[in-house]
């Protein structure tokens, strides 16, 4: 099955975004003549195994190599590099270069930067005196679209370091990106944003509309019809409660990267032992589509269904005559089978972590730092978990949820908890610990915590009649239909997608108050030729034609998450953009896709 997904259903042309991408990076290879070697650095690599296929750039006479430390072992006579503008990587490129001349090697280099070339790297490579060598160019690769309605930036480290190191390219990169959809689809008339990296994206993006105007057309209506730019400071709860829907928990526990997740090939029933294998997960899978953002328990069910109807079949079809159109239907249905035998294998797998006791005990722990209440038996909670010396990363996640839910931690407590952690993982953690607290994802408390308004005004915790707690998987409601977005993380809506909820049905103005108890300033501004027609608020109370654009479509917004969105989130927006009364397609733009895991891993601190 193809890594590069189908983007045929996209409610935008995406396609042809994507065929612009190909196009730019098939004409940088056609101009350097004759055979070379094309290095790309690791990251990026997965970046472009969504973009294009690695055949095409065979046929461009391209040996394709990863950049590393090592020297590249190739004999073509020119070298291009394809990578993101880091310094590390300038030192491997610096490295490569000198070891040829030292070796008497001549050839031609190239060095293309993604998305844009960098000042300090390009220092780097003129102190190790090999710029006068290199051919300096760029590959604009602002948007990667992941799936029909999801488009990444591929800024990985963009919330660490807007939160930590005081760097905010990442916002002008994501602008940009911005930007250059509307290029393609117009200029955006509404644009709503809450959090500081949003509000200054959103204004950035007024100054590059300034600069270098979008000309489109007076009669054309612009395909994007609202911007929703939300920060992901403005909500660390979310991401730092297990996910508990299918993708998600696929995510959490295997680690999905650009689309796929890497396994050993025992566990997808392959007989190759300690072989691992690439399983791509994207909407050309039929069934993965459909299960895909579903909680995991109706998942399990799903399957279990699936199997036993085609069992049922087989069984029929062996004792029976059938009619030829009946074995044509069967043998469609046996098309299926590798699609069923993947997930079948993948579920089994994600079992062995679900059903754990320690992992329902996590989860019973979130619900009740998400719920504010018993304040001591998280304490103790966690003061166990760093005495048992659980991975650091588990600690840290739930310490931080702990944090952010009581607005910090009562000094005494704070300092008794920093302590423990430094003696019992070392005290080479101090500087992950003061990354935390810059980011304000670790603090004492100053003042009483607003969690409980909030949780309470935006409904954000649904309530069991039943049980005080939902202990085990079960989502609340009857699980086959849930009647809310909280079905994905089984009781608890997601903030940031409360915001969006209001944020497209009437705008900030009905929940100013909220907002404000939130970090970070908001904004809602119109712009271009259209922003005097009506936008979402009105469009809401007018007739629903109005919300059509002129073709028939559905409106559209488009949803960006600054600092990087989960696969719970997208569940649920999926899960809004499907509702009867929803009167407009979503597409969801992020920095990135992260989980509590990634997210926290991204402060921790490497030394040396």
């Amino acid at each position: 099955m193809a890594q590069i997904p189908n983007l045929d259903n996209a409610p935008l042309n995406l396609t042809s975004l994507r065929e612009q991408s190909q196009k730019e990076l098939i004409n940088i290879l056609k101009n350097i003549r004759g055979k070379k070697c094309l290095v790309i650095d690791q990251k990026f690599s997965g970046s472009l195994s969504v973009i294009i296929q690695t055949s095409l750039l065979k046929e461009h006479g391209v040996e394709l190599r990863h950049l590393s430390a090592e020297p590249i072992q190739t004999d073509a006579a020119k070298v291009v590099y394809l990578v993101r503008s880091q310094l590390n990587l300038m030192k491997f490129i610096s490295s490569h270069v000198n070891n040829d001349i030292s070796r008497g090697l001549q050839r031609e280099y190239y060095v293309y930067f993604v998305p844009r070339r960098a000042v300090s790297c390009e220092k780097i490579l003129e102190e190790e005196k090999v710029h006068h060598l290199l051919t300096i160019g760029e590959y604009p690769l602002y948007i990667v679209p992941l799936d029909e309605d999801v488009l990444s930036f591929e800024l990985d480290l963009a919330y660490k370091e807007c939160q930590v190191d005081g760097d905010t390219s990442s916002l002008w990169h994501i602008a940009k990106a911005i930007h250059k959809l509307e290029f393609s689809f117009g200029v955006i008339p509404n644009v709503r944003a809450k959090g500081k990296a949003s509000v200054s994206v959103a204004e950035i993006l007024n100054r590059m509309q300034a600069e270098e105007p979008v000309n489109s057309p007076d009669m054309v209506v612009p395909e994007i019809n609202t911007l929703i730019l939300i920060d992901r400071e403005v909500d660390m709860v979310t991401p730092m409660c297990s996910q508990l829907t299918y993708e998600g928990l696929l995510d959490e526990f295997l680690g999905i990267n650009n689309g796929s997740v890497e396994l050993d090939a025992s566990i997808m029933g392959l007989q190759q032992e300690g072989k691992k294998v690439k399983v791509p997960l994207n909407s050309s899978d039929k069934l993965f589509k459909e299960i895909r953002d579903l909680n995991f328990e109706v998942v399990v069910q799903i399957l279990r269904q699936k199997a036993t109807s085609m069992k049922q079949d087989y069984t029929e079809m062996s004792t029976t005559t059938q009619t030829v159109s009946e074995l044509k239907d069967f043998v469609k249905k046996l098309n299926s089978l590798p699609e069923m035998t993947r997930h079948i294998n993948l579920a089994q797998y994600l079992s062995t972590f679900t059903s754990k006791p320690s992992f329902l005990a996590q989860l019973d722990m979130e619900h009740t730092m998400v719920e504010a209440q018993s304040y001591d038996i998280c304490f103790e909670y966690i003061e166990e978990m760093i005495h048992k010396q659980e991975p650091l990363i588990n600690v840290l996640r739930l310490l931080i949820l702990f944090s952010i839910t009581n607005s910090g931690l009562p000094k005494k407590n704070f300092d008794y908890l920093r302590r423990e952690l430094l003696h019992s993982y070392g005290f080479e953690h101090v500087g992950t610990l003061n990354n935390l607290e810059k980011a304000g994802l670790l603090k004492k408390q100053e003042s009483k915590s607003n969690w409980p308004t909030v949780k309470r005004a935006l409904q954000l915790v649904v309530d069991d009649t039943d049980t005080a707690k939902t202990k085990t998987l079960h989502a609340v409601f009857g699980p086959n239909n849930p009647s809310d977005i909280s079905y994905v993380f089984s009781g608890y809506a997601p903030l940031s997608i409360r915001l969006v909820q209001h944020a497209v049905r009437s705008g900030w103005r009905p929940i100013e108050e909220i907002l404000k108890l939130l970090p970070g300033p908001h904004s809602d501004k119109k712009r271009g030729r259209f922003s005097s027609s009506p936008s979402l608020d009105t469009l809401q109370g007018a007739s629903a034609s109005m919300d059509k654009v002129a073709d028939g479509r559905r409106s559209l917004v488009l949803v960006v998450f600054v600092g990087g969105v989960t696969f719970a989130e997208i569940a649920a927006l999926r899960y809004l953009c499907s509702q009867e009364a929803m009167a407009y397609d979503l597409i969801i733009g992020t920095t990135n896709i992260v989980s509590g895991h990634t997210l926290t891993e991204s402060f921790v601190e490497k030394l040396g």
